[in-house]
């Protein structure tokens, strides 16, 4: 079997976010982006099927920017076969449609039995691009579930809902989505670290896929259209209670719009 991990490098969100106030998108720095926790919980459950199976063939998959490389070599050293970076200025701001797009012409051309993914990453909370990449695909989506199992030509999971627990399946070839409750990806051991250094990563362009940004006319990529500094921390107002501190405290609220 076959499986291609999708995995998304996002900003560490235990550190201070700043903007690139030249073109009003968040600066990434190599040492300031990680693996999205729930593309590692996706690549987790992968690596369980490998366990079993050691014929599984697990791929890590991922579009982003040139720095995104890192994340599918942690990916590697992690147990991951090999790995696809799709990488391209043309792909700068993309937005859920147009991301899709591009993964899903890289899934079609790689062939895969199951392609997991995180539900929703941290950073965009759309949760909208593995559905429209089944859709471009035409294959069917178990979106949201907490475990995955494969028998056969069948993949199933469980989906929790309000007091309510859903059990799901459908025919291989097929897109899951997996959700925080699904195991945390192991560590990478020192072989593991040793042995990702030396396997490959494909690296494509949008040429490489047939693909022209140019051909969306513009679409498919946010555009910021102005941006400003955060303002500077100023003092605060001390108010002394000499009696009229409560008409004080309230006048400072109504005047900061506060109440």
């Amino acid at each position: 079997m076959k499986i291609i991990v999708l995995i998304k490098q996002v900003p560490d969100t235990s550190d201070e976010r700043s903007l690139d106030m030249s073109t009003g998108r968040i600066e990434r720095s190599p040492d300031s982006c990680v693996v999205d926790e729930i593309s590692e919980r996706a690549l987790e459950m992968a690596l369980r099927f490998k366990d079993v199976d050691k014929k599984t063939e697990v791929v890590a998959m991922s579009v982003g920017p040139r720095q995104a490389n890192a994340a599918l070599r942690k990916c590697l050293s992690t147990g991951a076969d090999s790995a696809i970076h799709v990488c391209d200025d043309g792909l700068i701001g993309a937005d859920s449609v147009w991301t899709s797009q591009v993964l899903s012409t890289a899934l079609r051309d790689s062939t895969f039995d199951l392609a997991i993914a995180g539900s929703q990453s941290t950073d965009g909370w759309t949760g909208a691009v593995p559905a429209m990449i089944a859709e471009y695909l035409g294959l069917p989506l178990l979106g949201f579930v907490d475990d995955v199992d494969v028998s056969g030509n069948l993949v199933s999971g469980q989906r929790h809902g309000d007091g309510t627990v859903m059990k799901l399946h459908t025919t291989l070839p097929a897109l899951v989505t997996v959700t925080e409750r699904s195991p945390e990806v192991r560590f990478p051991n020192f072989k593991g670290i040793l042995s990702g250094k030396r396997k490959s990563i494909t690296n494509l362009s949008l040429a490489d896929l047939g693909l022209v940004a140019s051909d969306r006319n513009g679409s498919g990529q946010s555009v910021v259209v102005s941006t400003n500094a955060k303002p500077a921390r100023t003092a605060g107002k001390k108010i002394v209670d000499d009696g009229a501190a409560a008409n004080d405290l309230a006048e400072f609220l109504i005047s900061s719009k506060l109440i």
